[in-house]
């Protein structure tokens, strides 16, 4: 069986050899054959960002990653028809299936196509269940190594992901796109395809289409309501089943419903 490991959103694969690997990672059970490359290897658990983007100010765990990174803003590896810049021939080989629409790899469970031999591997997860990276502070489980990545800086309080524009931090990159996009944009690129009106995130667009085709996909177990929103699906458990609490936020007084 090959066993991947995801790192910033880049599955690598590790193909078996002969070669004897003495030295073993106390968190993901890794081995290596050499116990420099152990300790590299370490810092990916640590929730520390020390190799800096003088470009881009983004962070990364090893010398490695950001040397790698650094093909992006050279532009050696650059699509010809979208202008996207990789850091790797191989990762701009990947991307160009986005155009082809190519899905060479076929999960023989559910016929589940992808693009990745390694997403592959992860999507398996979902059918056995298996959770091989453990969080070594509080033993919860992940099926992907990116995943228990991000879950350690809940223990480290890392946030790695600076905006360069009011220079608040974010656990997650997505979570600092979501906030340029939301606080430092006026850009709506989703539009209602009833009545028009735009919007920033899709997940407002999906949320409003059900004011259009009255959706109420969250019911409730007492009883035969259903909601538009999870929200107010724990308002009307707090009120008329007496399920939750109120929390008031200190800052700007906004309540909401705790279960």
């Amino acid at each position: 069986m090959v066993k991947t490991e995801a790192d910033s959103n880049v599955i690598t694969e590790h193909q078996r050899d002969d070669k004897p690997r003495p030295y073993q990672c106390t968190v993901c059970d890794k081995r290596f054959t050499r116990k420099d490359s152990l300790t590299r290897h370490r810092e990916r658990h640590t929730g520390k960002n020390l190799y800096l983007c003088t470009q881009c100010e983004k962070r990364f765990t090893s010398y490695s990653s950001l040397y790698y990174h650094m093909n992006i803003h050279s532009g050696k590896y650059k699509c010809t028809e979208c202008g996207k810049c990789c850091n790797s021939s191989q990762n701009l080989a990947t991307h160009r299936r986005s155009h082809s629409g190519e899905k060479p790899f076929e999960c023989t469970v559910c016929s589940k196509r992808f693009t990745l031999a390694g997403n592959l591997v992860v999507h398996s997860r979902i059918h056995s269940g298996e959770k091989p990276y453990k969080c070594h502070a509080c033993d919860k489980t992940f099926s992907q190594s990116a995943h228990l990545k991000t879950h350690i800086r809940v223990h480290t309080g890392d946030k790695p992901y600076k905006c360069l524009l009011c220079n608040k931090c974010f656990t997650r990159s997505s979570e600092l796109q979501l906030h340029k996009r939301c606080v430092h944009s006026n850009r709506r690129p989703y539009h209602c395809p009833y009545c028009g009106k735009l919007f920033k995130i899709n997940i407002k667009l999906k949320l409003h289409v059900r004011i259009h085709t009255d959706a109420k996909p969250y019911s409730c177990r007492h009883c035969s309501d259903c909601f538009r929103t999870v929200d107010q699906l724990k308002r009307h458990l707090l009120k008329s089943h007496n399920e939750g609490t109120w929390f008031t936020c200190n800052i700007c007084q906004q309540q909401f419903v705790v279960n």
